[in-house]
């Protein structure tokens, strides 16, 4: 059961939208799009944070609410365009990271890192 303090202010049906997004959307756009982001061992470590169970409730949210915005179609800066369409996206991936630092370990990065190597192969 999660911690009560952890679900003050918590929206359950913002983070099962934003975790059904993330579930349909991450992969096929991570595949897209994974040569032109160069944050995409960030991203691929949140995303395993993001879906571990030994992660807490609020860093989950925090993460979950940041994939779904890489994942989402139309954002503040249309991702087609050239130099500046991922610029948002890597903002917010970057203020989620830093938000929960401490709470995407090692094991979520080496899973990262064989994630990448299998796209790259």
């Amino acid at each position: 059961m999660a911690d009560p303090s952890e679900t003050d202010n918590f929206d359950s049906t913002k983070f099962e939208r934003d975790r059904q997004r993330v579930e349909q959307g991450f992969w096929p756009k991570l595949r897209r799009i994974a040569g032109r982001v160069p944050f995409v061992d960030e991203l691929l470590a949140a995303y395993y944070c993001a879906i571990d169970p030994a992660s807490p409730l609020r860093v989950k949210a925090v993460l979950m609410g940041a994939l779904a915005y890489f994942v989402l179609p139309i954002d503040a800066v249309p991702d087609f365009l050239a130099f500046f369409g991922f610029a948002d996206d890597a903002a917010v991936v970057y203020a989620a990271v830093k938000t929960v630092a401490k709470h995407i370990t090692p094991a979520h990065r080496d899973k990262a890192r064989a994630a990448l190597n299998k796209l790259d192969a």
